[in-house]
């Protein structure tokens, strides 16, 4: 007996309200992902891509991504992958190619927001990292923070980073001024800047700084122990984006295969570690695992990071930023009503 297709699409649409995967190939919604680095905030991401899970919830992903740190990873840019797109620029079929989905740093986009005249203003639908949490690795011969004060601090950038965000939170823990009584090193934040001696120490991920530690330099501090909110990682949407209904059920699908994702990551760790070999060609057992084990922060409940918000407008408040608002920043309606329904108890 052949359905209508009008019936198929009520029978879908019905399936996805009781968070039944979707029906058929012809009933997933296209949809463009960026992912701005490939940290172990990405990992469950890159497990639902692995796993099917978008599709599983009616999406059909072109992600666009950097290519992996270490060799073997796989690299769109060198062949397509199943329905994964090999295009790295901002074109795609001869148009201007702008994600559906951005996946990075909260706190970067709101400073970038603020100080670039047409930067993109995007509002998180979720978040997965919500604490500053790099590790301060210094040079060999040196034993504590305190022997900082007057030398360079390597971070990725000072203010449009989670890393430089974690640079100045240093400085200003440490009762320093960011400028006069110590130096961040922009583009310092690398294991051969501090090989090289051109840093003093680098705040780290957890990648390099589990590549450093297995080289024997020292962890001088733990930021995750300071318990400082930062907007980190986030699923960051165009604002008024979520106004259409079908951009809206996009989302709502996205999350969905985010939620499962991040179960899998906590519950199965073997799972966890293939995938990064495979995806981020990370392969060595002991970085490999020390990267696993700084994951464990990451939010069951993927809500926005509300406080990390705010302290991102106390951090860089100005003239500019005083004209928006930390709502301005985030729309929580949908991962509420995921939560409120139980879906994402579901998993654990």
């Amino acid at each position: 007996m052949k359905i209508s297709r009008r019936l198929w699409t009520a029978a879908c649409l019905m399936a996805l309200l009781v968070g039944i995967s979707s029906c058929s190939d012809r009933e997933l919604i296209p949809t463009k992902v960026e992912m701005g680095t490939r940290s172990i905030s990405k990992l469950p991401f890159m497990i639902a891509v692995d796993q099917g899970l978008f599709e599983k919830y009616g999406l059909e992903i072109d992600l666009r991504l950097p290519p992996p740190d270490f060799d073997g990873g796989i690299d769109l840019r060198t062949g397509i992958l199943n329905r994964i797109s090999r295009r790295l620029d901002r074109t795609f079929n001869g148009e201007a190619w702008d994600p559906d989905f951005y996946i990075d740093g909260l706190t970067p986009n709101i400073v970038k927001r603020i100080d670039r005249t047409r930067y993109p203003h995007r509002v998180a639908i979720a978040g997965t990292d919500c604490l500053v949490r790099p590790q301060i690795i210094g040079n060999k011969g040196i034993s504590s923070v305190e022997e900082l004060k007057g030398k360079r601090l390597g971070i990725s950038a000072r203010r449009d980073t989670t890393l430089g965000f974690a640079g100045l939170s240093f400085a200003k823990r440490m009762g320093w001024d960011a400028t006069q009584d110590i130096s961040l090193k922009l583009n310092g934040r690398d294991l051969n800047a501090l090989k090289a001696e051109l840093v003093d120490a680098i705040v780290a991920n957890e990648i390099r700084a589990a590549m450093a530690i297995k080289e024997g330099f020292p962890v001088l501090e733990d930021t995750q122990e300071w318990n400082i909110a930062v907007a980190g990682n986030s699923v960051m949407v165009a604002q008024g984006w979520l106004s259409t209904e079908t951009h809206r059920e996009a989302a709502r699908r996205f999350l969905k295969a985010t939620i499962e994702g991040l179960a899998l990551f906590h519950q199965d760790r073997e799972l966890a570690l293939r995938v990064m070999a495979k995806w981020n060609g990370i392969t060595d057992v002991d970085i490999a695992a020390h990267a696993y084990a700084r994951g464990q922060w990451m939010l069951k409940k993927p809500y926005p990071c509300y406080e990390g918000i705010d302290n991102t407008f106390e951090m860089y408040d100005s003239n500019e930023m005083r004209k928006f608002k930390p709502t301005d920043f985030y729309d929580d309606s949908l991962i509420r009503e995921l939560d409120e329904s139980g879906f994402i108890d579901s998993f654990y």
